[in-house]
């Protein structure tokens, strides 16, 4: 393959891969709760996939992102980890997740994103 269809190719998946107009917002920055209660972390979305696949991610002080749990509008999969206190629904646009019995240790940035960015250990 000569170098100049190899750009040629390249590009042409660039620019399928950046067709689409997905976001995510999560529109609380900061959300504070007493021990003991729920959170609930709203994150609203767009995509145009027909096959939404919504991912949670906690990012505690000092350490890097690690998968809370994964959502699509048939259920999903949970962390072991976190599967008793934290839990997420897809709705036609938004995909909360609710944290029971808050800990101090749950302290941390959370993130919601419509593909997978970290991968499971």
């Amino acid at each position: 393959m000569s170098y100049r269809l190899r750009n040629i190719f390249l590009y042409a998946l660039l620019i399928l891969e950046c067709r689409s107009e997905d976001t995510v917002d999560q529109p609380d920055k900061d959300a504070t709760e007493v021990e003991g209660r729920s959170v609930t972390l709203q994150c609203k979305y767009k995509t145009d996939s027909v096959q939404e696949e919504l991912f949670w991610y906690i990012q505690r002080a000092n350490d890097f992102p690690k998968y809370i749990l994964r959502r699509n509008k048939y259920g999903g999969a949970n962390d072991a980890q976190f599967q008793k206190r934290f839990h997420s629904e897809v709705s036609s646009n938004s995909v909360p997740l609710t944290i029971q019995d808050v800990q101090v240790s749950d302290s941390a940035v959370y993130y919601c994103a419509l593909r997978p960015t970290v991968r499971k250990l």
